[in-house]
């Protein structure tokens, strides 16, 4: 069974920076993966994406703040977030951008203002 595993989440101050870990059980390095974070009430959204070939895209409340990077040796995705604001509060989920693999159970992002 596919495992996606993150980690890396935690409480920081506004302005702060994290790093999140994505560490997948298959070989990830075909598929273009995506980072994705939730909030109570809301839809899952797309944050940030990187293809096999590492062109990467973001979404506008992101873009400048948030770097996605890849391992294919390693079958490793990681989001660099700086300048973290209290509305990028939410649960981080790694996957695959189109047909998703296993959901894993996340990261805790939380940003104190």
């Amino acid at each position: 069974q596919v495992q996606l595993v993150e980690s890396g989440g935690g409480l920081v101050q506004a302005g702060g920076s994290l790093r999140l870990s994505c560490a997948a059980s298959v070989n990830i390095r075909s598929i273009r993966m995506g980072w994705y974070r939730q909030t109570p009430g809301k839809l899952r959204e797309l944050v940030a994406s990187i293809s096999n070939g590492g062109s990467t895209g973001y979404a506008d409340s992101v873009k400048g703040r948030f770097t996605v990077s890849r391992d294919n040796a390693k079958n490793t995705v990681s989001l660099q977030m700086t300048s973290l604001k209290p509305e990028d509060t939410a649960v981080y989920y790694c996957n695959a951008v189109g047909s998703f693999l296993s959901w894993g159970q996340g990261t805790q992002v939380i940003v104190s203002s």
